[in-house]
C-alpha cells in the first residue's frame, strides 16, 4: 500500500478534506523545486501532484505548458524528477506525491533504462502514485499490475463527458483516488460550474468507491471550500503554478506557502 490510502483515509476519519497541489518539476528552476515541495507541505498540502515535464501536454492549458517547457530548457525529464522526489523523501517520509504527465516521458525512460525500470525506479525513489494523462484504462492493466507490486497507485481522471461504461472501467482499474477535471477544456480554462460538480459526484460514486478528487478551475479559497464540501480533495494547479512565476524567486517558497494556507482554512472551516 502507498502512502496515498491512508493518508486520505486519516483525513477523512477527522473530517477533513485533502488539498492536493500541483508543482511542475524543475520550474521557475530545478534548484528552487524541492524548497517550494517543503512550503507546500508547510502551507497544508496533504499529497503533492508533481508535474513531469513534456512537450506537448495534450491535457494542460497555457499557464503549464509553459512552465513544463521552462523546465524543458533546463533539461528536467524523468532522472531529473525521481531525483527530486529522492531529495524530498530526505526529509519528508511522510507525504504522498504522485507524478503527473504523459506516456511519452515514461516510454523513453523504459527505452533508455530498460524495459520496466520507470515502476522499479519510481517506487525505489519515493513515489507513492502515477496518473498519465494518455494511458487508457484498457491498455493499462499490466501497468497497472506492476505500480500495485511496487506498492504504488494508478490514478485516472474522469470528466464531464465521461460515459458511465468508462466510469466502471475506471472503478476496475484505479487505486489512491480518481482525479475528476471539473471542466470541459485544459487546465486553468473556463470558469468553474459548482453545481455541474455537484450533481457529477454522485454518479461517479455509484461506480468509484475510492476518494474524488477535483480540479481543473480551482483557483481561490472560496471555490475550493465549495468544492470540499462535495469532494474528498481538492487540486490546485495552474493558479499555483502562476502565483510562483510571478513571485521573485526567494520569495516564491513563501508565497505558495501562503496560498495553500489560505486554502488549507477554507477547507477546514468549511
Amino acid at each position: 500500500m502507498s502512502r496515498i490510502t491512508p493518508t486520505l483515509q486519516g483525513l477523512k476519519d477527522q473530517g477533513r478534506k485533502a488539498l492536493i497541489p500541483y508543482l511542475m518539476a524543475g520550474f521557475p528552476k530545478p534548484q528552487d523545486s524541492l524548497a517550494l515541495m517543503h512550503a507546500l507541505v508547510d502551507g497544508g498540502a496533504d499529497i503533492i501532484e508533481l508535474g513531469v515535464p513534456f512537450s506537448d501536454p495534450m491535457a494542460d492549458g497555457p499557464v503549464i505548458q509553459l512552465a513544463a517547457e521552462a523546465a524543458l530548457r533546463h533539461n528536467v525529464g524523468m532522472s531529473e524528477v525521481l531525483d527530486l522526489v529522492r531529495s524530498f523523501r530526505q526529509t519528508d517520509p511522510h507525504t504522498p506525491v504522485v507524478l503527473m504527465g504523459y506516456a511519452n516521458p515514461v516510454e523513453s525512460y523504459n527505452l533508455v533504462q530498460g524495459a520496466g525500470r520507470f515502476v522499479k525506479d519510481a517506487a525505489a525513489a519515493g513515489v507513492d502514485g502515477v496518473l498519465i494523462v494518455d494511458y487508457p484504462p484498457e491498455e493499462c492493466v499490466d501497468f497497472a499490475d506492476d505500480l500495485r507490486a511496487h506498492q504504488m497507485d494508478l490514478i485516472f481522471l474522469l470528466a464531464p463527458t465521461s460515459t458511465e461504461q468508462r466510469m466502471k472501467q475506471v472503478a476496475q482499474m484505479a487505486s489512491g483516488y480518481v482525479y475528476y477535471v471539473s471542466l470541459k477544456g485544459v487546465t486553468g480554462s473556463g470558469a468553474l460550474n459548482t453545481d455541474e460538480v455537484e450533481a457529477m459526484l454522485p454518479r461517479i460514486r455509484q461506480h468509484v468507491h475510492i476518494p474524488v478528487g477535483v480540479g481543473f478551475g480551482i483557483r481561490d479559497a472560496q471555490t475550493a471550500q465549495t468544492i470540499g464540501q462535495v469532494a474528498d480533495a481538492v487540486v490546485i494547479g495552474s493558479k499555483l503554478i502562476q502565483l510562483i512565476e510571478a513571485a521573485p524567486p526567494a520569495l516564491a517558497p513563501a508565497k505558495a506557502r501562503q496560498f495553500m494556507a489560505e486554502i488549507r482554512q477554507a477547507l477546514d472551516t468549511a
